[in-house]
């Protein structure tokens, strides 16, 4: 499973600090950013994700932290 966030987080400073906290919180997590995306995404892998908890912690660092929705663009023929 992979969850994709949608942060603001700016500097890699920053996002080295979340990601430690994140991966000493969640050990079986794959978790990455990617702050060359125009949403600083937050990227998360693994067999069960606490969406919750994740988005709970990124904010309570001071950032702004939600779910980057899939979107399914249907074509009608």
């Amino acid at each position: 499973m992979v969850e994709v966030f949608i942060t603001n987080i700016q500097e890699p400073v920053q996002a080295e600090k979340i990601l430690v906290f994140l991966e000493n919180i969640f050990p079986e997590l794959k978790i990455n950013f990617d702050l060359d995306d125009c949403h600083k995404i937050l990227r998360v892998e693994g067999a069960k994700i606490n969406q919750d908890s994740i988005i709970s912690i990124v904010k309570k660092s001071g950032y702004i932290c939600e779910i980057l929705e899939d979107k399914i663009c249907n074509k009608n023929n």
